[in-house]
């Protein structure tokens, strides 16, 4: 899961660029980036908990 979500959050953010670059809709994605960075690490947290594989390593341990 880890890895396709990486995917997927390149892909929106790279599409969003896109789109504001070309003039598709007026948005300042810097601002948006320093109002709504702790969401991207609230998202990344709840990725990595619920990422396959992790109970396995913790029993190995």
């Amino acid at each position: 899961m880890r890895g396709n979500f990486a995917a997927i959050a390149l892909v929106v953010m790279g599409g969003l660029a896109l789109a504001s670059n070309l003039g598709l809709f007026d948005a300042d994605l810097g601002q948006l980036l320093r109002t709504w960075w702790p969401l991207l690490l609230i998202i990344l947290g709840v990725g990595m908990f619920l990422a396959p594989g992790t109970e396995q390593r913790r029993k190995g341990d």
